[in-house]
């Protein structure tokens, strides 16, 4: 077994003897289907108002009723959960001094950083694929385009995977996973509303790079159906920066 796949392993008997990810998955999954219940009844509702003023069959567009809508809460959602997914990672190991073994045991940074952060992902892409029930239950009573719902679940997962890897650089700084936790929150929403902040300089070069640098505007233009090589550029790079930067931190404690 390559050292990768141990600490997947670890992490993950780790997680699911502890009650936070029964919780989590548990809530996300609650919040999903009552998002969906709201979006699928409020799209029933106005395809009724139609029918009454048509005076025939209504044809309503899911995408937007239902789709764009709940994918776009979700993304909002997880930006609350995933820090609690996260924050145990590497703070948890200082609390219970068990980093110092970690750190002479005979595996890299890189393989001890990708091994954490794979193990969240797998959690995370589990609790995702669940939704997955929503459209499958809704293609059996009525038609909608599967591209837009294929790729909001591609943003969706890009983005928990963005949200993750800041996670697990925020549980690096610390020993507490609460603080851990406010600090991923923290830094997730700062790059979430970056877009604000540009959209405040202008229509300049300025305002634009740091639109650019927002997560949102890349996560929308998912939703709706557009991908483009930018926005798969922004994930992983920004994916990748943090978890260089988790790797730096650990590095440097190895010399402490």
């Amino acid at each position: 077994m390559t050292p990768i796949k141990a600490i997947i392993a670890k992490e993950l008997r780790s997680a699911f003897v502890s009650p936070i990810i029964y919780v989590v998955a548990a809530v996300f999954l609650l919040i999903f289907g009552v998002l969906a219940q709201i979006a699928v009844v409020s799209a029933g509702n106005q395809a009724i108002r139609m029918m009454q003023m048509q005076g025939g069959m209504a044809q309503v567009n899911l995408n937007d009723l239902v789709f764009r809508p709940i994918f776009g809460t979700t993304s909002t959602i997880l930006l609350l959960i995933l820090p609690l997914l996260t924050m145990r990672l590497f703070a948890e190991e200082r609390k219970l001094r068990t980093f110092e073994f970690l750190m002479t045991a005979p595996i890299s940074v890189n393989d001890m950083v990708l091994g954490k952060f794979l193990s969240a992902f797998l959690i995370f892409l589990g609790m995702l694929g669940l939704t997955g029930l929503v459209p499958l239950v809704l293609s059996l009573f009525s038609s909608f385009d599967w591209y837009p719902v294929l790729t909001g679940y591609l943003g969706l997962v890009l983005l928990g995977g963005f949200l993750l890897a800041t996670g697990l650089f925020a549980s690096t700084l610390t020993e507490n996973q609460i603080i851990a936790a406010f600090l991923s929150f923290g830094l997730s929403v700062l790059i979430w509303f970056l877009y604000a902040v540009g959209s405040l300089l202008g229509d300049n070069p300025l305002g634009q790079a740091i639109s650019y640098l927002s997560v949102i505007e890349h996560f929308d233009r998912l939703v709706r159906g557009l991908v483009s090589t930018k926005d798969l550029v922004y994930f992983v790079s920004g994916i990748a920066l943090m978890l260089f930067l988790a790797h730096r931190v650990v590095e440097s404690q190895r010399w402490k």
